[in-house]
């Protein structure tokens, strides 16, 4: 029997390496610390490790799980929705130019970073976010107008993620110039870049397959909140 992929099990394989720092919780459970993010994942499937899990969700927040199924419900929990993703992974890089300058993204730019996640809504960006990762973007007469960074890091992979551009900006390029830096970074570290899309992008996914990434698997993202007190009596 072979060994199961890292890229199986992502959240929790980053959780128990390139997350570990920031991890919150015992053997049976983690979860990313929470103003870096909402993800989190059980050791196993077992009504013990599922209730741990459900103890990491904070007041009035959520965890987001990155599995190849959508998991049990947690016990004392919600579940909230789930959507179909692909895990897309690259073995080689197409790499596209643009013509606006690529710049590094500091600490002093999480603000805009925030706001322009906000508006597109790439995916969870929390308070800290931009520094689970190297962020590149594009200003244009002064406004962060697109970028794009690295989230799940786990031994031997990165994560391209937080890609988006504001909507007056898009079809130029921005994205595919901007994850071409991302991923060529990674492969220079010696690691391998992979992402998640929603399975229903179907534009994003032939982006990305224009870059080299090809699809590894479907997945899934299953979100949990915690239930009201009135709703565990």
């Amino acid at each position: 029997m072979t060994d199961p992929h890292p890229l199986d099990r992502p959240a929790w394989n980053a959780l128990k390496s390139g997350w570990a720092a920031l991890a919150q919780g015992n053997e049976q459970a983690l979860r990313l610390e929470p103003d870096h993010g909402p993800f989190g994942a059980s050791a196993d499937f077992s009504e013990s490790a599922l209730t741990e899990l459900a103890a990491l969700i904070p007041p009035g927040g959520e965890i987001w799980t990155t599995e190849g199924h959508e998991i049990p419900d947690l016990p004392g929990a919600m579940r909230l929705r789930s959507a179909g993703l692909v895990q897309m992974v690259a073995s080689s890089l197409n790499p596209m130019a643009g013509q606006d300058e690529i710049l590094d993204l500091q600490e002093v730019d999480s603000a805009e970073m925030r706001a322009l996640a906000h508006l597109t809504q790439p995916g969870p960006f929390f308070p800290l976010t931009h520094r689970l990762g190297n962020f590149v973007g594009i200003r244009r007469e002064g406004t962060l107008v697109a970028m794009a960074g690295e989230r799940m890091r786990l031994d031997g992979y990165c994560e391209v993620s937080g890609v988006c551009t504001r909507p007056e900006c898009r079809g130029q390029g921005l994205a595919g110039a901007m994850m071409s830096v991302v991923a060529a970074r990674i492969f220079d570290r010696g690691e391998t870049p992979f992402l998640h899309s929603y399975a229903t992008n179907a534009g994003a996914i032939a982006l990305y397959e224009r870059l080299g990434f090809a699809i590894r698997k479907p997945m899934t993202v299953t979100i949990f909140g915690a239930k009201p007190p009135e709703a565990r009596s």
